[in-house]
């Protein structure tokens, strides 16, 4: 299993913080955001959203995950 982790307004766009996936193996975040229904691919494909895979921050084309892995998205931030 994976846990994808959604924070800020992720979490209000997706309906929950947190969603645990079935993988059948290493999985590229392309991949990952393919299976995903389109509602929740697109904002989770915005290149602004950072990623952490493990508690790191990663740039998006090095992101592989696997069993055991989590994942969490970081919206844009905004203010001033």
């Amino acid at each position: 299993m994976v846990r994808l982790v959604f924070l800020g307004k992720l979490a209000d766009l997706v309906g929950t913080g947190t969603l645990d996936l079935a993988l059948s193996g290493p999985t590229s975040l392309e991949d990952l955001l393919i299976g995903l229904p389109a509602p929740l691919a697109e904002p989770l494909g915005d290149a602004r959203v950072k990623l952490a895979l493990n508690g790191r921050l990663v740039p998006r084309g090095e992101v592989v995950v696997d069993a055991g892995d989590e994942l969490a998205f970081l919206p844009p931030v905004s203010g001033g």
